[in-house]
Order: C-alpha cells, then sequence, then structure tokens
C-alpha cells in the first residue's frame, strides 16, 4: 500500500474530513484530524444535511454507517405555502421514500462519525497557521498549539480554507446572494402559527425576489434560511450588522412587509441570525502540479459552491469516497498518482454539481420564482 508507514493530516473535523478519515482508518491508514473547534460538543449552528444516495450515503455506506444516519436522520415532507400563509402544495414523505434523503443535523451527524473513530484521531483547538516542508515531510503549524509533522496533507477546512494557496491559484468569488439564518427555540410556543404551517414538513415559500425554507425539527429548533440578491447599495453603504438581533429584525419586517403575520411573528422571536454571502471557487483553473509534497483538497476547500442544490456536502463525501480508495486500494505507484487520479475525477463530478448550484440559484432569485413550478 502507498500509504504504508506514513501519516496522513486532514485539516477540518467537518462532514468530510471525518468520512475521510473514517474511511483511511477502515484500510489502517494511520490518519490525524486537526479541527480548530475546541472541543467535540462545540455546537455547530445552521441547517440540517441530507445526504444523497449516490454520494453521501454511498460513503456512509462504505464506511458502515449508512444504518446510523438512518437512525438518526428524520425523513421529512415538503410544504409550499405563499406570502399570505395560504398553502399551495404538500408532499408528505412516505414509506417508500424515507431513505431517499432523510434530514440529520449538523452535530448529530458530527457525532456519529467521531464515535466511528479510533480514540484520538480528532486533535482540538488546532487552528492550522501554517505549513512548510521539513526534511521530505509537512510541517503544520496551529495557534498555540505544538507543530505536527505528517506526509500526506489533505485539506477539508472549508470555503474559506488557507491551505488552498499551496494548491490552486484560485480565489473565492461572492455571487451576489445572501442567505439570512435564523433559530428559533421552543416554536411551537413561540411561534404557534409558522409552526403550524409546517406541519412536520419543510416549508419553502417565495414572494417578489424572496425565498424563505424553514425546519420546523432541527434538534429542538426552528431553523430557517432567507434567501435574496444582494442590494447594489450595499457596495457603497454596507450591508446588515448581525451583531445587531434587533436592527436585523427590522429589516426583515421592512422586507417582507407583506406577508402574513405568521412570518412576521417568526422574525420576531428569533433568537440569533448569521448572515452568509453565497460564495463560490471555480474549478476552471489548473491545479499547481509543482507541489513540494503529498497534498490535496476535499470538499469546500477543493470546490465551494452555492447551497441550492444540496450538493455542497454530499459531493465533499464523494471527494472523501474517491481519495481514499486510490490513496488505500488502488494500484498506483506514488502517492502523487493516487491524487491527481482523484483530482481528475473530482473536477469532473464537482463542476457538474457547481453547475446546477450556480443553474438554481439564478432561478430562485427572480422576482417571479414559484417553488411550484420550480418542483
Amino acid at each position: 500500500m502507498i500509504l504504508k508507514d506514513k501519516k496522513v493530516a486532514i485539516i477540518g473535523g467537518g462532514p468530510v474530513g471525518l468520512t475521510l478519515a473514517r474511511l483511511l482508518q477502515q484500510q489502517e491508514v494511520n490518519v490525524t484530524v486537526y479541527e480548530r473547534d475546541p472541543h467535540a460538543e462545540a455546537r455547530i449552528w445552521g441547517g440540517t444535511l441530507d445526504l444523497h444516495k449516490s454520494s453521501g450515503q454511498e460513503a456512509m455506506k462504505v464506511a458502515g454507517l449508512l444504518e446510523r444516519y438512518y437512525a438518526r436522520a428524520r425523513p421529512m415532507g415538503r410544504v409550499i405555502t405563499d406570502e399570505k400563509g395560504k398553502v399551495l402544495h404538500v408532499h408528505e414523505s412516505s414509506s417508500e421514500s424515507r431513505f431517499d434523503n432523510p434530514e440529520i443535523n449538523r452535530n448529530d451527524l458530527r457525532q456519529m462519525l467521531l464515535n466511528s473513530l479510533k480514540d484520538q484521531t480528532v486533535l482540538w483547538d488546532r487552528k492550522c497557521t501554517g505549513l512548510e516542508e521539513v526534511s521530505g515531510q509537512w510541517r503544520l503549524y496551529f495557534e498555540n498549539q505544538p507543530s505536527e509533522i505528517a506526509d500526506v496533507v489533505i485539506g477539508a477546512n472549508g470555503g474559506m480554507s488557507g491551505v488552498r494557496g499551496l494548491v490552486t491559484d484560485s480565489q473565492v468569488e461572492e455571487t451576489g446572494t445572501i442567505i439570512i439564518q435564523g433559530e428559533v427555540f421552543n416554536a411551537e410556543q413561540q411561534c404557534p402559527e409558522f409552526f403550524q404551517l409546517c406541519g412536520g414538513n419543510i416549508l419553502m415559500s417565495s414572494h417578489n425576489g424572496n425565498v424563505l425554507v424553514a425546519n420546523p425539527s432541527n434538534n429542538q429548533a426552528l431553523t430557517y434560511g432567507i434567501i435574496f440578491k444582494k442590494p447594489d447599495k450595499w457596495l457603497t453603504e454596507g450591508g446588515l450588522d448581525f451583531r445587531d438581533t434587533g436592527s436585523i429584525r427590522k429589516f426583515l419586517a421592512s422586507r417582507f412587509s407583506d406577508w402574513a403575520g405568521c412570518y412576521q411573528q417568526l422574525f420576531q422571536v428569533t433568537s440569533s441570525f448569521w448572515g452568509l454571502p453565497t460564495r463560490k471557487l471555480s474549478l476552471e483553473r489548473t491545479w499547481k502540479s509543482d507541489r513540494p509534497l503529498p497534498i490535496t483538497l476535499v470538499g469546500d476547500a477543493a470546490h465551494l459552491m452555492p447551497p441550492f442544490a444540496g450538493q455542497g456536502v454530499n459531493t465533499g463525501m464523494l471527494d472523501a469516497l474517491v481519495l481514499s480508495r486510490n490513496l488505500g486500494q488502488g494500484s498506483f505507484e506514488s502517492i502523487d498518482a493516487a491524487i491527481s487520479d482523484y483530482e481528475r475525477q473530482m473536477f469532473a463530478y464537482a463542476s457538474q454539481a457547481q453547475l446546477e448550484s450556480a443553474q438554481n440559484e439564478i432561478i430562485m432569485r427572480d422576482p417571479g420564482f414559484s417553488f411550484q413550478r420550480f418542483n
């Protein structure tokens, strides 16, 4: 095996990095994950994830974790409403579709993956600050932590990865869309009309350039995202201050002034907001071929894309599956050859995923967009 007596360092303990670690450990590879979060219980905010059968679920299957995913994930239907709070369409989850794309909380997914790894696989509180070649190995530097040595480095540390510059000169670009995420605890009492409108399903609504997607059952919280095109005036006047919850509530109340009271109530009882400009990383440019030592990227670090096709984490988990097979089972003469073949495959399927996400983004930002026609 090309990784015999080699140490693999994965920078980033998100779902892609942890899945890759699991798949490599199954093949007796010496792997360590370095994660910037302070500890395993650090809460990850954001919406639920649904793993697709041909990518995310396939990686879980090979990792021996598919049944655990099904046990923790929740099949959910979809309800489409208009801005007046009228239900336009309901697609309930059925016994036949319950395994298609069940939703899992991000923290639950992390814990499931962590439980599958050997003790001390993940080192916490490790914010990577740089890499350098030292005597034929990588030396990894961390903020306020001792350095580490590895033979192979895999960047799995997200869209704003600091490792990326060693692999590609491509730069992250904003796509012009803003997502405001919010969460409400005890939603059944805090915003009962909206909670009931969801009916236990993921709610989707759109009107005049504003899109709302909400999940009422995200690990005891109702979480939602609001999607709209970034106003031109924000380029000169600045955007929103997400440290000021009151100002965000006021902004949403104005932007959604012609929406029904149940939506307005949702905004007023939201405990916290986050603002996310959507970004992408072009795969059109050639990645560097003169890397001094084996290094590559997976997940958002490799192919950041807007979240409008549910492809981000799924494409990343496919990365983990392809790369782990190449490194652990492939008949390659060298680690570099295995990585090169992975990147060749990844460029093809990730580019297609990026295209689908970009096309959906353009459609959803249109003032005339309707979920009824979209589905």
